[in-house]
């Protein structure tokens, strides 16, 4: 009977793997006519601290953890000191001294593993992403309302609300979730990310900068034009397109947005016996 049990264990274990590793997926099964459907991850349901998604080829249940106290002193901290570089750049002109840096918390290093693509003969890719925050959604709909009634309002005016924002972080953001926007796949181009993401949704994230830090995710795509979205996921989605075009300007079209739900948060920062790839949450 013990040699039955291992022999099936093996066996899942192999086809789950085979699975995974399959390099003959077809990015045309991603896509119902002109949107994308993630298969691989069922986000987590309202007031819930978990997620399902299918990693290896297997379902499991992923706890969502907060960010700690250090992680959200840092980001704020960087985000604070970007807004005060512009404001210099809008004072001074070409006289500023100071340049934005493509260090810190917006430039996140995405690294993902699944499926190759046809001109490749790797899995694993790393791409850098612009990442923020997402509202809590007891406050998505204020604060979308805000960014939408002073889209058009002078770049110091809009420096001023993200200020804002970013000095009441812990009040307004999601503690579990960053997000960004996957800008170029369609149907018949597929970025690496994206289809590691649709066949494998764990990926890491890491941040250039010191202190720094890791965080282990899992990645939740939604197209804007999915009927099936939840009302959160419709909010999201529509929020993230409005924070890009509130700093970057006017988009021709909404993008996929990516959900990043937090798993597991590192203090990666070196020359600390403290930190050095420390895990920080349970």
């Amino acid at each position: 009977m013990d040699k039955v049990i291992i022999l099936i264990a093996f066996m899942l274990f192999y086809c789950g793997g085979m699975l995974l590793a399959k390099s003959s997926v077809n990015p045309d099964d991603f896509w119902d006519g002109a949107y994308c459907v993630q298969k691989s991850v069922k986000p987590p349901l309202a007031d819930t601290k978990f997620i399902k998604a299918q990693v290896d080829g297997k379902w499991q249940n992923f706890p969502l953890v907060d960010f700690p106290p250090s992680y959200w002193e840092w980001n704020r901290s960087r985000r604070l000191e970007y807004l005060d570089i512009f404001r210099e750049m809008l004072e001074k002109g070409a006289e500023s001294t100071r340049q934005p840096q493509l260090s810190g918390p917006h430039n996140g290093m995405v690294a993902t593993y699944g499926a190759a693509r046809k001109d490749s003969r790797f899995k694993l890719n790393n791409a850098v992403k612009g990442m923020g925050f997402l509202p809590k959604a007891s406050r998505m709909a204020e604060i979308t309302a805000l960014l939408e009634s002073t889209i058009e309002a002078p770049l110091s005016e809009k420096l001023a609300v993200l200020d804002s924002l970013y000095r009441q972080a812990e009040e307004v953001f999601a503690a579990d979730r960053l997000v960004s926007l996957e800008l170029y796949s369609e149907p018949g181009f597929t970025t690496q990310t994206f289809l590691n993401q649709m066949v494998n949704p764990a990926c890491v994230t890491v941040f250039l900068d010191i202190p720094t830090y890791k965080v282990k995710q899992i990645a939740r795509l939604i197209h804007p034009e999915d009927p099936n979205l939840s009302d959160y996921e419709k909010q999201a989605c529509h929020y993230v397109n409005l924070m890009h075009s509130y700093f970057h300007g006017k988009f021709p079209r909404d993008y996929i947005a990516v959900i990043y739900y937090s798993v597991e948060v590192y203090d990666s920062s070196p020359g600390r016996k403290d930190a050095r790839g420390t895990k920080l949450t349970p």
